[in-house]
């Protein structure tokens, strides 16, 4: 009886293990995604996008991949109103990826709008 028991729970063990490493090895995390792909990622927290509210470098006619990740508690939003980026609010551990694209050289503003005057930031797209 005492060895049925220890099989069942050695097995048990083994299984969850198993179902670990594998869960481990085809998860990827938002990082590891922006890294390969290029790309920026912004994450807000303490109310502020990658602390310092960076500002952003990208080419006219060469989409950049942009990626905002809410790491914070409260809901945030990220905002261009001159290039039409929109999140809409998202929670924490939510994300929103989408693509600095324009053909027009300048100076863009992004911005929190439940935030604006601690997150604010700079796009300035080249060309």
């Amino acid at each position: 009886m005492n060895t049925n028991i220890i099989a069942i729970v050695a097995v048990s063990f083994m299984s969850v293990g198993i179902i670990w490493a594998v869960g481990n090895l085809t998860h990827t995390t938002i990082e590891s995604r922006v890294k390969t792909a290029n790309g920026i990622l912004l994450i807000a927290q303490d109310n502020r996008f990658n602390g310092t509210n960076p500002t952003i470098y990208a080419n006219t006619n060469l989409p950049k991949k942009l990626i905002i990740l809410n790491k914070d508690f409260v809901r945030h939003d990220f905002i261009v109103d001159g290039l039409g980026i929109n999140t809409s609010y998202l929670s924490a551990d939510q994300s929103f990826i989408t693509a600095i694209a324009t053909k027009k050289a300048g100076v863009y503003e992004y911005y929190c709008s439940l935030h604006p005057e601690t997150m604010r930031g700079k796009i300035v797209v080249r060309s």
